[in-house]
């Protein structure tokens, strides 16, 4: 793979860091590839600003923070204003379509959308929305091999909610594989009318 940088973003709570280590140890551990990891977050436990930055390669990271990003997954309203103008052009964004109105983008990016917490509360946790949102990451971008970030997923999670976490994985891939796929152009028209909060 070659060197992609992402950013995951939302709020505490959410599951954000968990995101961006499931994501490195697939690549790191089960892809035999390289990945490093920084993170950030406010004083606040839940609620609070909360962002991680990954960087995968098949070769050595010499540089672990994100410049420009390949790939953004967005959890908030917050995170999509604050980081949307870092996304590289012809990108990924990736949102979570209940709680994040995409508007006012100003570059060519491939837009996806899922409702993940929704679907993490369906199952009966919302809690697992993080392993939801990965599973829907891993089947828009190709960047990771599914076994693997499903390793990297049971490897990571008590094994209280093992069968949860995977299942929630499961849900995201799936619906990632059916996803339609939107383009800048008609982003802005589209998810709004069709993801955005009623």
């Amino acid at each position: 793979m070659q060197l992609t940088e992402i950013r995951v973003a939302g709020f505490g709570g959410q599951g954000v860091i968990l995101s961006a280590i499931l994501l490195g140890k697939a690549a790191s551990i089960y892809q035999g590839a390289f990945a490093t990891m920084t993170q950030n977050f406010g004083p606040e436990a839940r609620g609070g600003a909360c962002s991680a930055q990954l960087v995968l390669s098949d070769s050595p990271v010499l540089y672990p923070y994100v410049t420009k990003p390949d790939i953004l997954v967005v959890m908030s309203q917050e995170a999509y204003v604050r980081f949307v103008p870092e996304l590289k052009d012809g990108g990924i964004l990736i949102v979570e379509q209940d709680l994040v109105r995409v508007s006012d983008i100003n570059q060519e990016l491939q837009v996806y959308s899922i409702p993940a917490t929704r679907i993490a509360e369906e199952l009966g946790k919302r809690m697992v929305l993080n392993s939801v949102m990965v599973g829907f990451f891993t089947a828009v971008t190709h960047l990771l091999d599914a076994d693997a970030v499903r390793k990297a997923v049971a490897d990571s999670v008590p094994p209280s909610f093992l069968d949860l976490n995977l299942k929630a994985f499961e849900k995201g891939l799936e619906y990632g594989i059916n996803a339609p796929t939107a383009t800048t152009e008609t982003a802005d028209a589209e998810l709004q009318e069709q993801y955005s909060p009623e």
